[in-house]
């Protein structure tokens, strides 16, 4: 039979008991094999009195025909006594099993050997007997158990986790992880970041990605899209992005309208637990329809918020008329046409706006509270009557920043620490977290049990260890890394163990492994509290900063802690010295408290990490002027880096970096003039090669280097980055062809005025013929990426608040016509049909979602029935709306637009 469980007592109405016992199984009686079980190799737990009944499961079962009961100890007040009871089912007999084996000395390959169990063997005819080969009266026999079945089902319990599908050999067990997101020996350890925030920190771009908010938690990843930007947004869509327009709603029969977003409940929920803030818009018209039917209906905008959530579409109401607030508080459950979801409700309550319609009514709101997203239910009940109507759209939930990614504790005394409730990974325990530190070695955190515990420290400046005993004697993994880790960055920290392996990486170095024994405990038993920067014995403490330490995927609040805790505190500042180099093209790294930013002031670029090139599209005869300076004085308004271009200030070096694109020739690209006549220009020839000229002495003509490998105005993207360093000039296009020249015409740039892109509007008489020619024709065509020195000409000349010194003639727009290779590595994780570029200051709200209703300016795109209304008409009736929304806890896109119903 399959035994499943045992069971024992000790003799009735007596005092003898056994306390301990071995348990024993054979399939003939005579030969016998102990069963081991993972809480005590060396035995199973017995009777505390002659009564009470101790049941042991049997995992993994085991398949016998005798069980024989061994006591070890008992009552010493007593003797021996025993009552037992077996559970379980019939199973199929076993006699032997046999192991691998070779035949042959001289064969070319091994056969392997039969595994698993044989009985009832005979050879013609007659029954082998097992116990005589077993004796060596029969035969021989190598690699073999005799009268005992010792097959064991190591798939079950399954010890694959996240739905990776269990194998076995005769000795151990193998997880396929294959389409289940996760990763590692049983499939513990996620594929995918946690949040957009970790995605941003590793410098990916917006697009979509999938996401862990649990990490190695029950919940499975899902798809949402990021949009990076300072602090990044992740973005949920729902089925029913759309505008819906409702008729012939009553109380009765109500309209009711459910949202599926791409994520599960607990997903969802998980998601804005986790983000720092997160919102969802919902815009609404309607028109001749009730906010609560019967006597006494009350204006609930005018009337005291419960909730707090509001969102002012316009003056306040103590403005007086034309003022409108869409106002968001808990609605009673006995309100007619309510549906409860989970318990919680919330009703919009909507103020009318003047729109030329006496019954007409119009607001926008943004639900902000995180308890109240997202909304899954909007019911209307109050449309049934002539005329009556209301048209609503519910937004994408919106999710910005991560709290538990920045969540830190500074520790500064050797004895200082913080504590936790037990770990609990009896089977599976990852540990992840950040350290920045100065000291040469430290505990991170340490948890203990009455044997068993498990660790992780900093050994020395290059040594990270793991260790930990779950009954097997203590087990030590280590990485070293090439360079010392107590350099004041941040490094990541990932540990983790279960039934088959521990492991330990520090950030990118490789990851160190460790088998755990075929047949060793394998449960992690902890008691007492987790101790983290420090131990129970208040020795080798960690002097430094821990960030998102996470247990299992989830996340322990640091700072919460730290604030009552002496020798730590909440947060750690300093941030860029390890993530600086994600700002490029010159965009330097600002602290925040939660992160960093990378300012792009003086970079020709944008964006998040100053990756975005700013591009121009030039109209024919257009022309962008920077004036570095007035002649006599310097401009009130001008910048701090163009007042270092003084006209007594002489240069002796610049670089000049940009892109074009254009099938125009000639044409200007760029021209650089100064008080004393002395001039730069970059031209394409009529033959459309590219020249260079410099006349750094009014007296002498000017040195022209021609590049004439190619026709450069082919319609295509061109770099250009020249850099002159007194009377050499360095010189190199699309980043291959590079050459380095000598000037004649001088080593120095004098009292520079203006640097003209297009049209030289007032070219004079000390410049060259072609020069003055190009010049007089302009550019038509793309302009990206411009940089002189510090500067950043096109970026100031397409600035909504353009300097005072920056004049733009003729069509001159903004255009992503530089971005050349670098757009569609923008949107490598995007979906087809993605809306467009990112916007860097504000979420996306309907990243592809082309087919989804246009709320802002009109446009030929935009969908029937939506436009900007004016606050113009007089304010007139209500209308009740119902928004149900999960029992959890999050900001949109702020567009500020209503709907009218044609």
């Amino acid at each position: 039979m399959e035994v499943t469980a045992v069971a024992t007592q000790g003799g009735y109405g007596s005092s003898d008991w056994v306390t301990s016992y071995l348990l024993m199984f054979s399939d003939s009686g005579r030969n016998w094999k102990q069963y081991r079980q993972e809480e005590s190799i060396s035995g199973f737990r017995g009777n505390a009195n002659a009564d009470s009944v101790v049941l042991h499961r049997l995992r993994p079962p085991v398949e016998t025909r005798h069980v024989r009961f061994l006591p070890a100890a008992w009552n010493p007040d007593g003797r021996i006594g025993m009552r037992v009871e077996l559970y379980g089912c019939a199973y199929r007999e076993c006699a032997a099993r046999v192991g691998a084996g070779r035949s042959g000395s001289d064969c070319a390959l091994a056969l392997a050997g039969f595994q698993g169990c044989l009985r009832d063997i005979s050879i013609n005819a007659r029954e082998v007997d097992l116990i005589a080969v077993q004796q060596g009266s029969l035969g021989n026999f190598s690699d073999l158990q005799v009268d005992t079945c010792g097959i064991l089902d190591r798939c079950l319990p399954n010890y694959c986790e996240h739905g990776g599908k269990c194998s076995q050999t005769w000795n151990t067990f193998y997880c396929n992880c294959s389409s289940t997101g996760y990763t590692g020996a049983t499939c513990h350890h996620s594929l995918y970041e946690q949040s957009c925030e970790a995605y941003k920190h590793k410098g990916y771009s917006s697009g979509f990605y999938h996401i862990d908010p649990d990490g190695s938690g029950p919940l499975e990843p899902f798809l949402v899209f990021c949009n990076i930007t300072d602090a990044p947004w992740t973005v949920l869509h729902h089925n029913s992005s759309a505008v819906t327009r409702v008729k012939g709603a009553s109380p009765a029969r109500p309209h009711s309208a459910a949202f599926q977003y791409e994520a599960g409940a607990a997903q969802l929920l998980a998601t804005v637990a986790r983000a720092g803030h997160c919102q969802q818009e919902l815009a609404y018209h309607c028109r001749r329809s009730r906010l609560r039917d019967g006597p006494g209906s009350v204006d609930a905008c005018r009337g005291p918020l419960t909730r707090g959530d509001a969102a002012s579409m316009g003056p306040s109401p103590t403005q007086g008329p034309g003022s409108s607030l869409g106002s968001f508080s808990a609605a009673p459950p006995h309100l007619p046409g309510e549906v409860l979801q989970g318990g919680s409700s919330i009703r919009l309550d909507l103020a009318q706006m003047r729109t030329g319609d006496p019954g007409q009514m119009n607001d926008t709101g943004l639900l902000s509270h995180k308890e109240h997203l997202p909304v899954t239910r909007i019911v209307i009940t109050d449309t049934g009557r002539p005329g009556s109507e209301v048209a609503y759209r519910l937004g994408p939930l919106l999710c910005q920043g991560d709290r538990s990614f920045w969540n830190s504790a500074s520790f500064h005394t050797e004895t200082s620490y913080l504590h936790f409730p037990t770990f609990h990974g009896e089977l599976s325990a990852d540990v992840s977290f950040f350290f920045k530190t100065t000291a040469s070695s430290g505990v991170f955190l340490e948890n203990l049990g009455i044997t068993d515990f498990i660790s992780l420290e900093l050994r020395s400046p290059t040594k990270v260890a793991f260790s930990f005993d779950v009954g097997n004697g203590p087990c030590e993994v280590m990485v070293q890394a090439c360079s010392p880790l107590n350099d004041n960055r941040w490094h990541l920290v990932h540990a983790e163990r279960n039934t088959k392996e521990s492991s330990l990486q520090v950030d990118l170095l490789p990851r160190v492994a460790q088998s755990a024994p075929t047949d060793g405990h394998v449960l992690l038993q902890l008691n007492s509290q987790l101790f983290v920067g420090g131990t129970a014995t208040r020795q080798r403490g960690f002097l430094g900063c821990i960030r998102s330490l996470q247990l299992n995927g989830q996340t322990l609040d640091l700072e919460e802690r730290a604030k009552v805790t002496p020798g730590v505190e909440p947060g750690c500042p300093g941030h860029c010295r390890t993530y600086g180099h994600l700002c490029h093209n010159g965009g330097r790294c600002q602290e925040r408290p939660r992160g960093f930013s990378c300012d792009c002031e003086l970079s020709a670029f944008t964006g998040p990490f100053c990756s975005n090139e700013i591009s121009a599209y030039f109209g024919t005869g257009s022309s962008v002027t920077y004036s570095f300076q007035e002649y006599y004085s310097l401009s009130a308004n001008s910048s701090s880096y163009a007042a270092s271009f003084h006209r007594d200030t002489t240069l002796a070096r610049e670089m000049i970096v940009f892109s074009f694109q254009t099938v125009q020739t000639p044409s200007l690209l760029l021209y650089v003039d100064s008080f004393y006549k002395e001039y730069m220009s970059v031209i394409l020839a009529k033959n459309g090669s590219l020249q260079i000229r410099y006349k750094l002495d009014m007296h002498q003509d000017p040195d022209v280097f021609i590049f004439n490998f190619k026709n450069m105005a082919d319609g295509h993207l061109h770099h250009v980055k020249i850099d002159r360093e007194e009377g050499v000039v360095f010189v190199e296009v699309n980043q291959k062809t590079r050459r380095q020249m000598s000037l004649s015409s001088g080593t120095e740039f004098h009292a520079i005025k203006s640097l003209v892109l297009g049209r030289i509007l007032e070219p004079g008489g000390h410049v060259d013929p072609e020069t003055a020619r190009a010049g007089a024709q302009g550019f038509a065509g793309c302009l990206s990426g411009l940089q002189f020195e510090r500067l950043a000409p096109l970026k100031a000349a397409l600035s909504p608040g353009r300097p005072a010194l920056t004049s733009v003639r003729g069509p001159v727009s903004a255009s992503d016509c530089g971005a050349g290779d670098g757009a569609a590595r923008e949107l490598t994780h995007a979906r087809a049909g993605d809306s467009g570029p990112v916007d860097e200051g504000e979420p996306i709200a309907d990243a592809a979602r082309r087919d989804s209703a246009v709320i802002g300016e009109h446009s030929p795109r935009e969908s029937e029935g939506v436009h900007l209304l004016k606050d113009d008409g007089p304010l007139r009736s209500y209308n009740r709306v119902t928004v149900l929304l999960h029992p959890g806890s999050g900001r949109p896109t702020p567009l500020r637009r209503h709907f009218a119903v044609r």
